[in-house]
């Protein structure tokens, strides 16, 4: 099936189809992240996994790290179970089958025959950032397509943090939940009564990106937010000025979000690539790298870094209640009923219907919502 018939393109641009959002697979022809660099170490295995695929990433004593297909060709075992030798072959822990990097059977101990094993598959695999991706897609597209920036990684004058949530919903929600700064409600109990005001946004055939500052109404600055941006003033219902824009950007199948103070300073910058797991993709893995930079006195910052640790924690987790409960919504009722009225949103539903996949399980569908989505 060619991939504009997969996604529902008609060749004439008549009668296209509309599949329920939460059924629209991510793209594998991209670079997915599956496994931070340093939990694969040097002369091991390292079990991995993208949608319904079980990837073994070996790490040689010397030369780059590659992926596999994580079940032995003989019976199916793990080949993340499996040693490592000398030549950076991974052996499966049954029977000792060796396989390369390349997926070549090049051992089976007890027959002294070549060609006697068969293959495994191999996924192309770059290491950056401190990440390890993968290209699940097509391999003769692997090196057209770009591994992606995470920008301050390295950059001496931010600091970062790493993290990587496992959550029970499909991909499209987490892209909704950080796209849309209208829910500051739900976090009340950690930021006071503050109030998103949306000031533009710019979009094109792959991203879409929507700007805010925040007005705080009423309730304390939480201390690690005040360490690292300054403090804010009470205006007592007064209007505020902009201190800060935040801009989140959903470049597929990345997102990213970034924080300018009101002199254009970047002073925030996160990265994050959600990574479907499972056959219908209903549970994601985050890969998140968030960079704060550095204030001239470099001991507030590391002095606030416990604090802000806590703050992000307790603010992801009401997320992950929220779009998990979505999910389970989604799971009762049959199908998305959600109506969406904010056009940012519905903006960034119509980018990730287009740029997915619908999977096996999806059928063509016609709502209100989803009519206007794509309008």
């Amino acid at each position: 099936m060619l991939v504009e018939e997969a996604k529902g393109k008609q060749a004439d641009g008549s009668n296209t189809p509309h599949y329920d959002l939460r059924q629209i697979d991510c793209d594998p022809n991209f670079w997915y992240p599956v496994a931070w660099s340093h939990k694969v170490r040097p002369g091991k295995a390292f079990a991995a996994r993208y949608a319904g695929h079980p990837i073994a990433l070996i790490r040689p004593e010397y030369g780059p790290v590659y992926a596999l297909e994580d079940r032995c060709a003989h019976r199916q075992v793990p080949l993340s179970k499996g040693v490592v030798d000398d030549k950076g072959c991974v052996k499966c822990c049954y029977h000792g089958w060796a396989f390369d990097r390349a997926g070549k059977c090049v051992t089976v101990p007890y027959l002294n025959k070549e060609g006697v094993g068969r293959p495994v598959k191999s996924y192309p695999c770059r290491e950056k950032s401190g990440l390890i991706f993968i290209f699940p897609g097509d391999p003769a597209l692997a090196d057209k397509v770009p591994v992606p920036d995470v920008a301050q990684v390295g950059n001496p004058e931010y600091k970062t943090r790493m993290f990587s949530p496992r959550l029970k919903c499909h991909y499209t929600f987490m892209h909704e939940n950080l796209m849309d700064m209208n829910h500051q409600f739900l976090h009340r109990r950690q930021m006071g009564s503050i109030t998103a005001r949306f000031l533009g946004q710019d979009k094109g055939d792959d991203f879409l990106e929507a700007r805010y500052s925040f007005a705080r109404k009423g309730g304390n600055q939480p201390l690690a937010e005040a360490l690292i941006f300054g403090k804010h003033h009470d205006f007592e219902g007064r209007e505020q000025p902009v201190e800060e824009v935040v801009s989140i950007r959903t470049t597929y199948p990345y997102q990213t979000l970034q924080i300018h103070d009101k002199d254009g300073d970047l002073i925030m910058d996160l990265w994050t690539s959600y990574v479907p797991l499972g056959e219908t993709q209903q549970v994601t893995q985050a890969f998140g790298l968030l960079s704060v930079k550095k204030p001239k006195w470099n001991f507030l910052l590391n002095l606030a870094w416990p604090a802000l640790g806590i703050f992000t924690h307790r603010i992801f987790e009401e997320d992950r209640e929220i779009v998990e409960m979505e999910q389970n919504a989604w799971r009762e009722l049959g199908g998305d009923h959600n109506v969406e009225v904010f056009p940012v949103v519905k903006s960034l539903r119509a980018l990730l219907a287009r740029s997915g996949v619908p999977n096996k399980y999806a059928h063509p569908v016609e709502t209100a919502s989803q009519s206007e989505d794509a309008a």
